[in-house]
Order: structure tokens, then sequence, then C-alpha cells
């Protein structure tokens, strides 16, 4: 198991111990990333003249220590370069996602006062040059692509310029990139990450090196990660998650990062890397295990069987091999489950695969044990970016479905008298950029409150049972934690997003995202005649499908728990449209703002039915 060599205390130590030390034992790639089609490879010593040159460059820009630069830009090996280069000058980065509005990105430059902000492509500079006037503190753009470059914006540069600009810089200053990582201190500003916020305003979280070095630690102890591990990366790296465990820890273990060329693209990247850890969110196992059903489904009769059949003797398996307690005859089912089912399925993810750490959102038990069924392994775990971000993690040799694992090390959690979980450790954000009022509610007495309700069960293992601001209270005086009510519903194979309306009503009610393709399979083969989505959304049999199909999963629900109507949407939730957040969770009241008319007309027709 790798683990942080004494010498790194903060990043740009890191950064100077691979490049001049680890970089000697090893001719291995650093970094790989796709070129029209085809992985190619980043270096040690490409990594170091790549990175010193951009530092150089910006310095010759006039950025100097806790200076903040912006980056928006999707991930690509110059996100790395410029993440190092900016952090070994002693200065602040400040990264943004792509997905966000222009008015998002004015706010975020003008709150955390940006110096010059760093873009990959056309788009990203378009939508920076619409709101340029407003940002007063920005002196320079650099743009990755240079295709994308135009000679005529004033203080545009390609990243290739800076570089160039770098290398002449260096020959007149060749000791400032050396004295400036020795001056920077574990305490010290490392990057501001603005949380997307499911209401209000984003806040910039203050981290250090500090608090991120403390997750990596901590991360090489639990897990089993070392030099020979290729992790592939989809995730963004300007989301914590990503940052903190899929780039700063897989680089401190030593082991090789591989840019998937996008979200699409994830699947015939598995296949090509072969990785053996990812970092992910519950999404992609939703997706990956929806086309497996799917594909399992249009199988004739027999073949279905042989795979039920296959998942249930793996998940047989899977529970006494936790007992140590393996019959020989369920080992023998058990190897020939193998080798008509799983071994197919782990050839998907390029059948070299140790684990997956998941992240981000709530992962379901059935899917988590699932997988374990077909030789998958998903550590899942828990935080947010104000705690750098692992608060809790399973641990590959000790986990449990349904919780998020125990601790990390060096954190303490307890969980308060209203049941929110609070946590203090190194790891713990410094506060919100420019926000006392903010800080002061979120951190009381050292102890991070985090918003989410949980409970420890018998053996320490941590449940996350909703978010503090999600709990409703029915106008009966009932308290509903919405989520694991929404994640009931998400498992039918009818419905693509979910939620939950019911805050100070009689009754509960919900709007709903139909899988649009599953609903065309189930009018095709029923003979519903069709010729758009829209069609499909109010038609009532469409409407009854999905009655009966939440009666049969809410049986198990209390009543005051369950569904009494609901209304189909005819288009997604999305980003773009500010219902969901850059890290996609759903922001509740915008959603019930935007929908008011129609939820108060599924109240009205409730309440006609009640009189």
């Amino acid at each position: 198991m790798a683990e942080l060599h004494k010498s790194i205390t903060t990043i740009p130590r890191l950064y100077r111990y691979l490049t001049e030390e680890y970089s000697k034992t090893t001719n291995k790639d650093l970094l790989r990333y796709k070129v029209e089609g085809n992985f190619v490879g980043v270096s040690y010593d490409q990594f170091k003249e790549e990175t010193d040159n951009f530092a150089f460059g910006l310095a010759n820009l006039g950025v100097k220590r806790d200076d903040k630069v912006a980056i928006i830009s999707e991930n690509r090996p110059e996100w790395v370069y410029s993440d190092m280069a900016i952090l070994s000058l002693g200065a602040v980065d400040v990264p943004l996602y792509p997905s966000l509005t222009a008015e998002s990105v004015e706010f975020i430059i003008n709150n955390s006062e940006s110096k010059g902000i760093i873009v990959s492509n056309k788009f990203q500079l378009n939508k920076f040059l619409k709101i340029r006037n407003n940002c007063k503190t920005i002196e320079f753009i650099i743009i990755y692509n240079e295709k994308d470059f135009d000679p005529n914006i004033p203080g545009l540069y390609t990243f290739k310029q800076v570089q160039d600009i770098g290398k002449r810089y260096s020959k007149e200053h060749p000791n400032l990139l050396k004295d400036s990582i020795e001056m920077t201190k574990p305490e010290d500003v490392c990057t501001i990450i603005y949380t997307s916020g499911t209401t209000g305003e984003p806040k910039g979280v203050v981290l250090t090196h500090n608090n991120i070095l403390s997750n990596v630690r901590a991360a090489l102890e639990c897990f089993p990660i070392n030099k020979d591990d290729i992790f592939l990366s989809f995730l963004p790296l300007c989301h914590i998650f990503e940052r903190m465990a899929g780039y700063y820890t897989a680089f401190a273990s030593g082991g090789t990062i591989c840019y998937a060329e996008s979200i699409e693209t994830v699947a015939q990247d598995l296949i090509a890397v072969k990785p053996t850890i990812m970092t992910t969110v519950p999404r992609l196992f939703e997706r990956i295990y929806s086309r497996i059903i799917k594909n399992v489904e249009s199988q004739p009769e027999k073949k279905q069987k042989i795979f039920h059949w296959a998942i249930e003797t793996g998940k047989e398996y899977a529970s006494a091999k936790k007992k140590g307690k393996v019959s020989i005859p369920l080992a023998a089912k058990h190897k020939v489950a193998d080798k008509l089912v799983f071994k197919k399925l782990r050839e998907r993810t390029g059948g070299r695969l140790r684990f997956f750490i998941s992240g981000g959102a709530a992962l379901s038990k059935d899917l988590g044990e699932f997988f374990e069924a077909v030789g998958i392994l998903i550590i899942e775990g828990y935080g947010l970016t104000e705690s750098s971000p692992v608060i809790a993690a399973n641990r590959v040799d000790d986990y449990k479905f349904g919780t998020v694992g125990k601790p990390f090390p060096g954190v303490e959690v307890k969980i308060a008298p209203d049941g929110e979980i609070l946590a203090k450790g190194p790891n713990i954000m410094q506060g919100y950029y420019k926000n006392k009022k903010e800080t002061e509610a979120t951190i009381v007495d050292g102890w991070l409150h985090t918003g989410d309700i949980g409970e420890f069960d018998a053996e320490g293992f941590l449940k996350i049972t909703d978010r503090k601001k999600h709990l409703f209270k029915t106008s009966a005086g009932k308290y509903i934690a919405p989520t694991p009510i929404e994640n009931l519903f998400l498992a039918s194979k009818y419905i693509d997003q979910f939620v939950l309306i019911g805050d100070r009503r009689m009754f509960l009610t919900a709007l709903i995202v139909p899988d649009f393709e599953a609903l065309k399979e189930y009018a095709d083969s029923n003979k519903i005649p069709y010729t758009k989505v829209d069609d499909l959304v109010r038609d009532d049999r469409i409407y009854k499908l999905l009655e009966s199909e939440l009666n049969q999963m809410q049986r198990q629900l209390a009543n005051y728990e369950r569904v009494r109507k609901f209304a189909l949407l005819d288009k997604p939730f999305s980003i773009e449209t500010g219902e969901i957040t850059p890290s996609l969770k759903v922001r509740r009241k915008y959603i019930e703002e935007r929908y008011r008319n129609l939820i108060e007309k599924m109240y009205e027709s409730l309440e006609k039915k009640e009189s």
C-alpha cells in the first residue's frame, strides 16, 4: 500500500517529489489522454516541462503569492499543468464547472477577485466575454485550444504562448519556482471551490494544502492503492472528490491517470484503458445496470433464467465469503456462474478493475449487492466540499452496502441531538470566502455541521438518511425524509427522475420525468400511437402504467409516505435550466417554484377527491 512521503506537506511539494525524485525510479506514463481516438502518454519529464514553463509564464503575467486564478475547462492534461503551476507560485486556483452559466461565472470571478481566467475552448471563452466588462479584477485570459485563439481580443493568450513567455522568463529568474515552492506552507490556502448550492448564491469553500493532503493521507491508509494502479478519470476535476481521490491520491500513489474523452465515451474507454481503480458516482452504475437488464430482457427465456440463477448464486457466494464459510458445492456453482455470466460482464469494465470508489450521492443497496455478485466491488464514501471531501468511507475488507462506511482516519464524527452529522478534523475547511455569517453558522466550536441527517449502526457504520433541509413536515405533523422514497421509485425502468412534493401539505405528490426510451418501447409493444414524446406523457394509458408501477413499489411504505398523485413531465431536469446543480443535486425550491401551477392543480384535484 502506498503512503505519502514525509517531505510532501503541500501540493507543490507533491509535484516536486514526483518530478524530481519519483520520476527517476519509473519510466511509465503519469497521464494518458485521447488524441484523435487513441490514448497517448505524458511522461514525468514532459509533465515537469509543461508545468514549469506555464508557471514561469504566469509569473511574467504578474501572478504572485495569494493571487486567485480561475480555471473553466473539461478534464485534460492542461488542467493539471495549470493547477500545479498556479499552486507552485503560492497562488490560489478557483476551479469552475464547465456547465456553469455566464451569470454564475461572473459572480464567482468577482467574489474571488480572480486576477486571470483560463478557459478550454471557444464556447467557454464566449461565455466569459459576455460578462468580461463586469469582471474588473481580470487582467488576462488564457485559452487551451490554439485554434480558438482570436488575436483581436485584448489580453487573450494561448496556453502555448504563455509557456513560451515562461521559457524566456525562467532564464532571467531561474530560482523563482524553487523558492516559491519552499515558501508555501501547509496552512496556506490552496484552492477556493464554489459549491453550486441547491439554494442561493454559490459559496466559496476555502481549503488549505493541509486540508486536502490530510484526506490524501487517509485515503492511502484506507485503500490498497499502489504504483501499478491505472485510474480512469471522468468526473470533473473542478469537483473536490475527483481532485482529491482521482488526481492527488492517484499521483501520490505513483499510479497512472487516463482521462476519458467524455461521459458518453466511458463505456469504450473502460475497455481501451482497462483501469484497476475508478472514482465515480452512482449514476454510472445505474446506467450500466439498466443496459445489462435491457440486454437480458431481449434474450430468450432460457438465457434469462441462467442470468438470474447466476446473480442469485453470486449473492449467496458473496455472503458466504464474508462469513468465511464457502461450501464446496457453492464454490463449484459460483465457478460455473462466473464462466457463463460474470466474466463477460467484468470484461465490459476492462477486466482488471479491483474496485470502484463511489461518492457524490447515495448508492442504492441493491445496486451494490448486484455488482458485488458479479465480482465488481463498489466502495461507497461520504463527504462534502467543506471536508476536502471525505468524512467516512467503506473499506475493501470492511464494507456494508446501504451505509457510507466508517469515519476516515483523523476525522471525528458525531450525531447531534436532532440527528445531524457533525465532523471535526484536519480536513475541515477554513470557512466560506468573504462570508463570515455562513461560516459561523456552519462551523460551530470546530465542528462542521454537514446538513445531513444520519446514524451509526451497531457495527459503527454510518448511515445517511437525508438532508436536514430536505425533511418535510406534512400538515399532519409527520416528518418525512424524501430521498429514500425517491430512490425507491428511481429503481423503476420507466422512471428517469423523480421529485417528491409534500412540505406543509396534507398528502405527498410527485413530479416524474419518465425514461422516454422505456416508454417508447412500451408504447410500441402495446400499439399506443405517438409522434413525439409529449403524446406519450399525455396518454392516459401511460399514466396508468406508471400509476400501477408506483402502487406496486410503495406497498412497503407507511400510509403517510405514499404518493397520492403525480404529474409526468416531457423534459428532463437539467443544469442549463437551473433545476439541478452542476454536481447533479436537485434544487427542490427552484423546481417547486417553476412547476407551481402544475403542483397546485394536483393538490386541488386531490382535495376534491377527498371532499
